[in-house]
């Protein structure tokens, strides 16, 4: 049993470190920078965001993290934002070597991470405030992603007719 683990756990990384170089390798075409298909705000003032999958079948949009520009591939299976150190530090975010206290497992092993809260985060019309976030080596995260210390402060986030569906 515990070699089907050690199997499947490498089979596991090997996958993500795969999915990480093809995209690296693939261009992107020039309509992938904004995934955002729709945002509407109704009269009630209930704002609701659209993101359809791209090729991969993820959900990817552009943000902003106290005004600054950032990428995030929306995952609902991340506890919180992860953020790589050369975005954090786009925007004043520095951790200490000291501040790598938090462990966290991932896809790709165990690393020590930096805890973090973001005054506000966007994603079109939809802003949170007070978001707890992670920053992680640049070796040990690719993108950012946008988990769940950011989506459930929403009111609801679903998967409908392909797309990522968040309500504010």
């Amino acid at each position: 049993m515990r070699n089907i683990m050690i199997f499947a756990a490498v089979l596991v990384g090997l996958g993500t470190f795969m999915a990480q170089l093809a995209d690296r390798l693939t261009p992107a075409p020039a309509s992938a920078t904004t995934s955002v298909r729709s945002a509407t705000v109704d009269t009630a003032g209930q704002r609701s965001l659209s993101i359809p999958t791209d090729r991969r079948g993820h959900f990817r949009a552009d943000g902003r993290i106290d005004g600054q520009r950032i990428s995030f591939m929306i995952d609902t299976g991340a506890s919180m934002v992860a953020l790589n150190e050369s975005s954090a530090a786009r925007f004043g975010l520095r951790p200490a070597r000291g501040d790598y206290t938090a462990t966290v497992t991932t896809a790709n092993g165990t690393v020590k991470a930096a805890r973090a809260k973001l005054a506000m985060v966007e994603l079109g019309e939809l802003i949170v405030r007070d978001v707890d976030a992670l920053v992680l080596p640049d070796t040990a995260l690719s993108e950012n992603l946008l988990g769940l210390s950011f989506l459930s402060k929403l009111k609801r986030f679903a998967y409908a007719n392909g797309q990522m569906v968040l309500e504010q």
